[in-house]
């Protein structure tokens, strides 16, 4: 790992929050997207970068969709970390949960951004229960100051050194 620079990626399921995440954190990143029922949704990746604590880190946002499943590997090689995002509002589905279980098997160093946490029906303790043991941060991907800070808070547990 190079101790300046750091490639995470982002997961999660369909609406989440991923790209709003990675547009918050950096309002000039890039954005592959699609026309879908739903509005858009990203079929290729999303792509930020900011500087935190004099290390830079690129932030590869993946396709939500189950059938992306090779765009994720792709993205994935050579991450130093990953960022699993959980729409707070319907908690952890099954495609969240092997999601979880996947990076965790991994071994690379992940957190959980417990997202939408802003609204009435959010419910952050069930997703915390039903992903035991995850580290997690309560945001609103829709606030760049909640995205930055939580995201600042998991690069400073991210060793300089593996």
């Amino acid at each position: 790992m190079d101790p300046t620079r750091l490639k995470i990626v982002v997961f999660g399921s369909f609406h989440a929050g991923k790209s709003t995440f990675v547009q918050a954190i950096d309002p000039g990143s890039r954005h592959v997207e699609a026309n879908c029922s739903d509005g858009t949704t990203t079929v290729a990746l999303d792509f930020g970068k900011i500087e935190i604590d004099g290390r830079v880190v690129y932030l590869y946002g993946t396709p939500g969709q189950e059938r992306f499943e090779f765009v994720r590997e792709i993205i994935a090689h050579g991450m130093d970390a990953a960022v699993l995002m959980v729409d707070c509002t319907c908690g952890p589905d099954t495609f969240t949960k092997h999601l979880y279980q996947h990076l965790k098997e991994r071994g690379v160093p992940l957190s959980v951004m417990l997202n939408k946490c802003d609204l009435a029906d959010a419910c952050p303790a069930r997703v915390r229960q039903e992903l035991d043991g995850a580290v997690t941060y309560e945001i609103s991907a829709r606030n760049p100051g909640s995205s930055r800070e939580a995201l600042g808070q998991f690069v400073a547990t991210i060793g300089r050194k593996r």
